[in-house]
């Protein structure tokens, strides 16, 4: 069965419409994960600021949030080394959410360790299914973050580059993350008997039928994605500069030169005809997994690779509020922000605009920083706590 590559997304210039409501977590509790014996935490929409000097337990907060979507969180550590050293061996957070359409409880946490020794694998349950799977969490809830480790997204590899763009799609279409998933699935399996050197070719053909059939969709999205943020940040006039963005790869080129259904085909048949280069190389050499996202600053015409440190920050947080005025307008639910030591590298102007941006978006942002004073706009608007030591004081 083939499936649509893309979906029209209306509200492309991204205004977030009056209805448009704030998703929140309005209780997180943490058990042995990282610094947290155990916490737990009560929150309303607003935005929620935490204080602390380095090495409080800040971002490991932050990390726990964003375990409430698919993926390895926003360090991508293994997943044993998020439980708290003389932990229980295993970690676990649940969470209890506002949504626009009313409310949900996620839980996630670290498997028990198997007898036969495989690979680790998290649990997943929503709303008291246990079996849930990962990428389901991108169905229920919206979360985009930022942290120090993403300032050098533009001048280090594409895979960084791919997973953020992934994310902002996740937003957009949260059936992306099922697709991502089953492509890279049926790709991990295909290497796996490549590097085996005995594969049956109706089994290889098989997946390489699902590689093409679900590698089209993944490209398909993102550049519908691409396109409808580009159209955000052109209809944007604040104090961010505005970025430019494009998908760089053979299946993106090939897209633009036929039907989508064609190039299906044609990824299908270039599959089968490298097999044996594929086997050497260790991985398929062609496909969306190695497609990049480009980023420029539009009023200069720079690739964002050659701007300041500063302009570069900037650029990312224009992308990031872009995406969830999109989300606001696609979804009709503005995504929660995970914004670690933002402050960093903005001046006091660009500080306030972003506040004031969170605030009229209606966004839970989670926001930190060792300086409370870098906050001070926020006061009155928002929620402040102080780290110490794995604790948090209101």
């Amino acid at each position: 069965m083939r499936h649509s590559p893309g979906r029209a997304f209306e509200n492309a210039a991204g205004a977030a419409p009056e209805s448009a409501a704030g998703q929140a977590v309005t209780r997180l509790t943490l058990t042995d994960f990282r610094s947290y014996a155990g916490l737990r935490i009560a929150a309303d929409p607003r935005p929620v600021v935490l204080t602390g000097p380095n090495g409080a337990g800040k971002t490991n907060l932050l990390e726990a949030l964003s375990l409430l979507s698919p993926g390895r969180g926003l360090r991508r550590a293994r997943l044993g080394d998020m439980t708290r050293r003389n932990g229980g061996g295993s970690w676990g957070i649940a969470a209890s959410l506002s949504l626009a359409a009313g409310s949900a409880e996620i839980g996630t946490a670290l498997a028990p360790a198997a007898d036969d020794g495989g690979s680790e694998r998290r649990l997943v349950k929503i709303d008291g299914d246990a079996n849930a799977s990962q990428s389901s969490l991108a169905t229920v809830v919206g979360i985009s973050w930022l942290t120090p480790q993403m300032d050098r997204l533009f001048v280090e590899g594409a895979s960084g580059r791919r997973r953020f763009l992934d994310r902002l799609v996740f937003g957009l279409d949260p059936e992306h993350a099922r697709r991502v998933a089953a492509y890279e699935k049926a790709m991990r399996e295909r290497n796996r008997l490549l590097k085996a050197g005995r594969a049956d070719p109706a089994w290889l053909a098989a997946l390489e039928d699902t590689m093409a059939e679900w590698g089209i969709a993944v490209a398909w999205a993102r550049r519908d994605a691409v396109a409808r943020l580009t159209a955000a940040l052109d209809a944007d006039t604040g104090p961010f500069p505005r970025a430019s963005l494009a998908v760089e790869g053979e299946i993106e080129g090939w897209l633009d030169a036929m039907p989508a259904l064609e190039v299906e085909d044609r990824f299908r048949a270039a599959l089968a005809e490298s097999r044996s280069r594929d086997a050497v190389a260790g991985g398929a050499l062609s496909g969306p997994h190695r497609s990049d996202l480009l980023v420029s600053h539009a009023v200069k015409a720079l690739p964002a690779e050659l701007c300041s440190t500063g302009e570069q920050k900037a650029l990312l947080i224009a992308i990031v509020l872009a995406n969830a005025r999109l989300q606001a307008a696609r979804r009709e639910a503005v995504p929660i922000l995970l914004l670690d030591e933002v402050a960093a590298h903005l001046d006091a102007g660009r500080r306030a605009a972003l506040f004031a941006t969170i605030v009229e978006l209606g966004a839970q942002a989670w926001l930190t920083g060792t300086d409370v004073a870098s906050f001070e706009p926020l006061q009155g608007a928002a929620q402040f706590y102080t780290v110490r030591d794995g604790r948090l004081f209101g």
